[in-house]
């Protein structure tokens, strides 16, 4: 295990470390969950093997320092990864990102784009949800207020998530729960989607096939984004079809299929993004 202070005040971010070959790759969990339990396997996998390999966890989840005054916003989470990616010693990371921490990494590669070399999205979060009481997930949980949640809202998020999440959101900051899912609902401005859209690296969404057409997938094609169905999966692709997924990655990793944007200067949207500061949102 590694660890870095990520925060000014002295908070750490904490990740399982595989050594390998350069460009290193980052794995980034979903909300209430962990890396090294949901990638694990897939690092290791014959097809992912071989590079170094960092398992992170946000701070508030897992292995990771759950400070009360951090805000964990996407851009909080973003900037924090981004400290502890540079206290590793690493640039032009190829990022493998499921759901929340999708988010985060299309903020981390707007903010920091230095850090980050390819995206591998996996059913990341790309629109703003609103509260739903009735949800599992962020839309749920941002139904409560952060009061409410504390003082034993949290349990209906633990019995809509049932015994596979709840088995790492239990090890998740309450509090750190609640605003990461309040500000994961609420979205970003711009939006995530056009975040990503507009980012000058390859890109490949990865989503379970079963779900039918990604919503706005005609534009993001049409940007340069490889949306790549995966057969026999939910929401957690690594977990449900280790085969098809790193099948998928390892295509996408490699630039095999469509995903990156020609040669040349990014255009002046993307010149605005890279420049992008506090957005209000996640």
């Amino acid at each position: 295990m590694r660890e870095a202070a990520v925060t000014p005040e002295g908070d750490r971010m904490r990740w399982v470390e595989l050594p390998g070959r350069q460009p290193a790759r980052v794995y980034v969990h979903g909300l209430g969950a962990s890396s090294p339990a949901y990638f694990t396997a897939s690092a290791a996998h014959p097809l992912l093997a071989g590079h170094r390999s960092l398992l992170v966890d946000l701070l508030g989840h897992g292995l990771s320092d759950r400070p009360e005054g951090f805000d964990y916003a996407l851009e909080s989470h973003a900037d924090a990864l981004a400290a502890a990616l540079t206290h590793a010693g690493v640039t032009g990371a190829e990022l493998v990102a499921h759901s929340m921490g999708g988010s985060v990494a299309i903020v981390l590669a707007t903010r920091h784009p230095h850090l980050v070399s390819r995206l591998v999205l996996v059913d990341a979060n790309l629109d703003a949800r609103a509260p739903d009481p009735a949800s599992a997930g962020s839309a749920g949980i941002a139904a409560h207020s952060e009061a409410d949640f504390l003082a034993g809202g949290w349990r209906q998020a633990r019995e809509r998530a049932g015994a596979h999440w709840w088995a790492t959101m239990r090890l998740t900051d309450r509090r750190a729960l609640h605003r990461s899912a309040v500000h994961l609902a609420r979205g970003t401005e711009p939006t995530l989607r056009a975040l990503l859209r507009d980012l000058p690296i390859p890109r490949a969404y990865l989503l379970p096939e079963a779900d039918g057409p990604l919503p706005g997938a005609a534009e993001l094609t049409a940007a340069g984004v490889a949306v790549v169905p995966v057969p026999g999966c939910g929401h957690n692709i690594m977990l449900d079809n280790p085969e098809a997924f790193a099948r998928a990655a390892a295509a996408a990793l490699t630039g095999e299929g469509p995903g990156r944007r020609p040669p040349g200067p990014p255009p002046a949207a993307d010149q605005s993004r890279r420049g992008l500061v506090e957005v209000d949102g996640d």
